[in-house]
């Protein structure tokens, strides 16, 4: 009994990872961008791996072998997609017009299958509630919803006021849960005894008791401490017990 656990719980971990492995090899895509091709392969990936833990019998390359294939088939349909657009519009369909200056295009509705409760839903969730302000609402070939606003609907920008802006690039993790990252530290030409020295400034004294600190391109450095009940829990497992 005892020997098949162990069976069952290798051939799990081994399936994952090469499951894992073989979804990362076919791209980064979230779920919510999944195409319709996409979708079907890793749900028969997935399918392919639940088989095989559930049948304790089957040997591991039933399951290897089909999974490679997918993999490798999506990547041919994938790469054959980028250089033929009629491959692409047969596998992934094209983006369909919902709304266009501020009306409903009820045709392309039917043809979506698409419902206004839905419209209404996903025109909520990008801040939109009135659809006569919505100049396009595009129809995503992975079922999300792009929304243009008319031009009078939206927001002001630093251009339209011509104004000029710094630059703004991604702030630089520098400590990540209690740790410094040494080598964004290094791309920043920083080291740690700067870092300490500002830490001390907005009163933090041990690196362990950071949350986050990230570096902006302004030279700011923003600190986010742990838990309030954490560090005080340290504080006094720290003391000796003479003291409590």
């Amino acid at each position: 009994m005892l020997k098949e656990i162990y069976i069952m719980f290798g051939r799990t971990v081994f399936i994952y990872i090469f499951t894992l492995l073989a979804v990362r090899v076919m791209g980064k895509r979230e779920i919510g961008e999944l195409t319709p091709f996409d979708l079907v392969v890793s749900l028969m990936i997935a399918e392919l791996g639940v088989i095989l833990i559930e049948d304790h019998q089957a040997p591991l390359i039933h399951a290897i072998v089909p999974i490679l294939s997918l993999s490798a088939f999506q990547l041919i349909i994938s790469f054959l997609s980028l250089k033929s657009e009629k491959m692409r519009k047969l596998l992934n369909g094209s983006p369909s017009i919902l709304i266009k200056n501020g009306e409903i295009v009820e045709d392309e509705m039917k043809n979506s299958r698409y419902n206004i409760h839905d419209l209404m839903a996903q025109l909520r969730e990008s801040g939109t509630f009135n659809i006569a302000d919505v100049e396009f609402a595009i129809l995503e070939t992975s079922g999300t919803l792009t929304v243009m606003p008319k031009s009078q609907k939206r927001g002001i920008t630093p251009e339209d006021l011509d104004l000029d802006t710094d630059y703004e690039g991604i702030p630089a993790i520098v400590i990540n849960d209690g740790k410094i990252n040494h080598k964004n530290l290094k791309k920043l030409d920083l080291n740690e005894e700067w870092l300490m020295s500002e830490l001390k400034k907005q009163g933090v004294t041990k690196i362990k008791d950071v949350l986050l600190a990230t570096l902006d391109t302004t030279g700011e450095l923003y600190v986010t401490t742990k838990n309030a009940k954490e560090l005080t829990k340290r504080i006094m497992d720290s003391i000796p017990d003479s003291f409590h």
